[in-house]
């Protein structure tokens, strides 16, 4: 079965280590950078980058413009939250850049955890509302992409008439549509209306857990693949992978006191609820999986690592791909040495899938 592997750019070099999770100051447009970050992960083979969203953030379908005029094969996963264009134009503008980047583009559906920056962007839903306009959103949209005539729709959010596109998607039936959220009305527009579910990075029974969850969701006739998302904290050895992680959470713990942050609070996202739980029971599950900086952060995004040589952490991939995820998003701490190192991790990762692939062909044959 084919695997992916999806990394992260930013417009600035940021993570972790030097700034906080969801401040406001935190973006800038480096345009230098943003062209090295992405070559850096075309080089290492990624399929694709998430390009984030956040209501302080720089334009995700601009920077994704940019990003892919100056690499030639990379993929771009593009964030984006219903609610605040319209889904006509939605659907038009993302049609529009996947002819400019030559079905380049995946749309990654996020309805929003966090009540405080959607009301900055005037959204003031609670979540269950937010997810039953996402599923209208969703409507509309895919049938933007593939109705050949205009169309009527009325919905508790959206009311359109006569609606209809011109334009269409280069990539057909239509662009791919990733979904994150963990609650139980996520999972069900999720199993909806999304080729790819996007998980974060729990212990293996836990994604096992999650994928039956969404597949017991599926309307009849619906397939859809997974997503894992994690921070591989690599070393020649396994000891400088742990001290290196230990450095990391040190700082990250230090940063925090510098900046005197406000005390956790228990996260609003579900999936970000579910990585602190599994922060309090245990350090270390799995192989190799670390939660210590969920735990230090109030999973802010996704902030379980896996840490190890590369050897060991493409084992640790393996293992989430043996239990149904094809998808493997990968970013670091280090965000544009991480994107480099982690050529090698996917390299080892693409080389075992293949050989099951071939020895899976010779016995069938």
């Amino acid at each position: 079965m084919p695997i992916e592997f999806i990394g992260a750019i930013r417009t600035t070099p940021v993570s972790e280590l030097n700034s906080i999770p969801g401040t406001l100051n935190e973006d800038i447009i480096d345009k230098d950078y943003l062209r090295e970050f992405a070559q850096a992960h075309e080089k290492s083979d990624f399929d694709r980058v998430l390009v984030a969203y956040r209501s302080s953030s720089p334009d995700s379908f601009l920077v994704t413009s940019y990003a892919a005029s100056v690499t030639e094969r990379l993929g771009f996963m593009i964030a984006h939250r219903p609610g605040f264009v319209a889904p006509t134009l939605a659907a038009r503008t993302a049609a529009t850049l996947d002819h400019f980047t030559n079905g380049r583009i995946a749309v990654h559906i996020i309805t929003g955890g966090n009540d405080a920056d959607q009301q900055r962007d005037g959204d003031w839903l609670d979540h269950d509302n937010r997810y039953r306009r996402t599923d209208e959103y969703l409507e509309i949209v895919r049938r933007i992409w593939t109705s050949d005539t205009p169309f009527d729709y009325e919905g508790e959010f959206y009311h359109v008439k006569d609606a209809f596109a011109a334009i269409k998607p280069l990539q057909k039936p239509h662009i791919p549509l990733y979904f994150g959220g963990a609650s139980g009305p996520a999972i069900n527009v999720g199993a909806k209306h999304s080729n790819v579910y996007a998980l974060w990075g729990e212990p293996i029974a836990g994604v096992k857990e999650r994928i039956a969850e969404v597949n017991a969701a599926l309307p009849p006739g619906r397939s859809i693949r997974f997503s894992v998302s994690l921070r591989p904290i690599l070393g020649v050895t396994e000891k400088q992978a742990w001290e290196k992680a230990h450095n990391i959470l040190a700082r990250i713990q230090e940063l925090r006191q510098e900046v005197k942050v406000a005390p956790l609070t228990r996260p609003q996202a579900v999936g970000s609820q579910r990585l602190v739980d599994f922060a309090a029971k245990g350090e270390i599950y799995d192989k190799r999986l670390w939660t210590p900086i969920a735990a230090a952060t109030g999973a802010a995004g996704n902030t379980t690592a896996l840490v190890g040589t590369p050897e060991q952490v493409a084992e640790a991939l393996l293992d989430y791909y043996d239990a149904g995820v094809t998808t493997l998003l990968i970013r670091g701490f280090e965000p544009l040495q991480d994107a480099i190192d982690y050529g090698e991790v996917i390299s080892l990762v693409r080389a075992e899938v293949a050989r099951r692939d071939r020895q899976a062909v010779s016995v069938a044959n």
